[in-house]
């Protein structure tokens, strides 16, 4: 997400005396700004939430919270009354020589501000609400960054540039993005307003006069097999693999076709050389579709969308195109529709479910999301949608492994802003483990082949497992107010991941200077959750702050991973600092190592830097000037007495 969304990059740990370390500790917590040291980032149990890693992250670029902004008061107000006792520390305001607003505005969507009820001590009653009340559901929104997050971290470090976002077009311009028609086609794409075309384009469905456009091609008109080209500009990629997102609507005959090609560069610095990718047919279904193309471009390329008339007599549409985005990231190996969102929340009760289809991922693994439009029954919150994973039996089970482990799912449902910077989709995330059983099914583990632990599913003819997930993933409010559910459809990505290269955690380093390398670089190894009974909701507290340098910033869970049961977790040995006489303690391989101070006259010694030592060339100093002293007064006082009477 930083590399999608902003300016800033990362690159692998090879020497530096200055980088991040991830482990996990109590709680989720990151030192503010650069140290010029190692500093650690704690990623503690429960804090596995792609926005709680965002905010802490940010918090090592140099953010403090929100509502710690000098002129925080005219926004919010602090109940100090409410707060536990010790933590009132986390609701401090600093001066304009600590932080910095950028010249941005209050920023009550901030991936950084926290929720009404942080480190409260009485249930339901918030100890931070917004000035302006209809902000009291935003503040604390633990999606995404927001669009100032994004702002004032371009304006930090002073760039602007994102790294893997190639390509982005809403049509919304006559420029229409630098998009060029085809020069050897038989018809053109027209820009049409979404008023002309009678169905609304995909950026504002219909709801604005004078705006909200599209790329249409007329399908009734014309011959057959006319075809119409439109081409992206010219595409420098910096990796190996894109992606490419669109939404399209067929209204015409089934005959017709969208294909998406690529124009690669023929060896000559040409852009000449043509491959085709995909096909899209068209169908009765003639609502807005979302689509994925992967392509793999190594060298300066455009992507082209080629629509053909296949049955111009019995067609009384065409083909639409809008709101498209082009990034050096993969695909998603599962996309899910749910169409009618609006009835199906209408209609549902707590405890309905509705099942995916199922999906493979590369290593053919089938699997597929279950969505609770009211949470599970067994949920103690209303207002709330539930979303779950689990697998699904295929035609490649008999030579997978199983159980399968250390696989991370991965479920999206899309924000569909137009803007991928600006979207704020919803991302749940967990691994899978061997400690993940349920008694209903004997005690065994859960990813074991589903047709040995699943049951039987006569929609999709498989066996699908126990599901795993969460009951309130993202409330109903929050759906409504951002673009959750455009043109009342719910859109799901899923995804399951090998995450088998990580066990290897020791991190390699290039450099042959030595005095560079900090001892210990070896991330802590993160003991699975396991499956148990009730749903769990986790505080991560903030520490007190420490004496020496500065505070650690957390951030409150407010999502837990339900019917889970939290592991042990690794405690901070520099938590408190065991260093004496201001010494600087540094975790090496889950042990206090102190660094001590170092003065021009003195220095500190000891496994807590205790001792206190004077550096031998000012004792030499001291010795050669007492000697140089004590000389110098047997002389004077030799000459005195040499001196004659009168």
């Amino acid at each position: 997400m930083f590399r999608l969304k902003s300016c800033v990059d990362f690159k692998p740990y090879e020497g530096e005396s200055s980088y991040i370390i991830f482990q996990q500790f109590s709680g989720c917590w990151s030192m503010v700004g650069d140290q010029h040291v190692g500093q650690n980032l704690s990623i503690g149990t429960g804090c596995d939430y792609k926005a709680i890693i965002e905010h802490e992250i940010l918090h090592a670029l140099g953010f403090y919270h929100e509502q710690s902004r000098t002129d925080r008061d005219d926004y919010v107000t602090i109940w100090w009354n409410e707060i536990i006792p010790g933590y009132e520390h986390n609701f401090n305001t600093y001066d304009d020589n600590i932080i910095t607003d950028l010249n941005t505005p209050y920023d009550y969507e901030s991936l950084m501000h926290y929720a009404p009820l942080s480190f409260n001590q009485n249930d339901n009653v918030p100890t931070i609400t917004t000035k302006i009340p209809e902000f009291n559901s935003i503040i604390g929104q633990r999606l995404d960054f927001s669009a100032i997050d994004l702002e004032r971290l371009n304006r930090m470090y002073n760039c602007t540039t994102t790294h893997t976002l190639l390509d982005h077009c809403a049509f919304e311009k006559t420029n229409i993005c630098g998009m060029i028609q085809g020069t050897r086609d038989d018809a053109d794409w027209v820009h049409e307003e979404s008023t002309q075309t009678g169905q609304g384009d995909h950026t504002l469905g219909g709801r604005c006069t004078g705006a909200g456009y599209s790329m249409h091609l007329n399908t009734g008109t014309g011959a057959l097999e006319e075809a119409a080209l439109l081409e992206s500009r010219i595409l420098y990629p910096k990796r190996q693999q894109q992606c490419l997102q669109f939404f399209y609507r067929m209204t015409g005959s089934p005959s017709d076709r969208l294909v998406v090609w690529v124009r690669r560069d023929d060896g000559t610095g040409n852009v000449r050389k043509l491959v085709k990718v995909q096909t899209f047919q068209g169908d009765s279904d003639h609502n807005w579709k979302i689509a994925h193309v992967t392509l793999r471009e190594e060298k300066k390329f455009r992507y082209l969308f080629q629509g053909t008339k296949g049955n111009p007599q019995n067609s009384a549409g065409g083909i639409s195109l809008d709101d498209i985005t082009l990034t050096e990231t993969p695909c998603p190996a599962g996309v899910w529709t749910v169409r009618n969102i609006s009835q199906v929340l209408q209609n549902t009760v707590k405890g309905d479910k509705l099942l995916s289809p199922r999906f493979y991922n590369s290593e053919g693994y089938g699997f597929g999301v279950t969505l609770y439009p009211h949470g599970r029954a067994t949920s103690t919150a209303s207002g709330y949608l539930g979303l779950a994973f689990h697998l699904c039996s295929g035609e490649n089970d008999a030579i997978l492994e199983w159980p399968v482990q250390d696989r991370q799912a991965i479920m999206t449902i899309l924000d569909q802003e137009t803007d991928v910077k600006n979207r704020m989709s919803l991302s749940m995330m967990f691994t899978t483990s061997l400690s993940h059983t349920s008694a209903a099914i004997n005690g065994s583990v859960i990813w074991d082949r589903p047709s040995v632990v699943g049951s039987y599913d006569i929609d999709c003819d498989c066996f699908r497992s126990i599901d795993l997930g969460w009951s309130n993933a993202i409330s109903h409010q929050m759906l409504k107010r951002r673009s959750f559910l455009k043109n009342d459809d719910l859109i799901v990505f899923v995804d399951f991941e090998d995450l088998t290269h990580l066990r290897q955690t020791e991190v390699p380093v290039r450099t042959t200077d030595r005095r560079l390398i900090p001892a210990g670089l070896v991330l802590q190894g993160e003991e699975q959750q396991a499956l148990g009974e009730g749903a769990r909701k986790s505080m991560l507290d903030e520490a007190p702050p420490i004496s020496l340098g500065r505070q650690k910033r957390s951030v409150e869970n407010t999502s837990p991973l339900e019917d889970q049961n939290g592991p042990q977790y690794f405690r901070d040995p520099c938590d408190p600092n065991p260093c004496q006489n201001q010494g600087v303690c540094v975790n090496v391989k889950g042990m206090a190592s102190c660094r001590c101070v170092s003065g021009h006259a003195f220095f500190y010694t000891g496994d807590r830097c205790q001792a206190m030592q004077v550096h031998g060339s000012i004792v030499g100093l001291m010795i050669g000037g007492t000697v140089s002293v004590i000389f110098l007064t047997f002389t004077i006082t030799s000459l005195i007495l040499q001196r004659p009477r009168p």
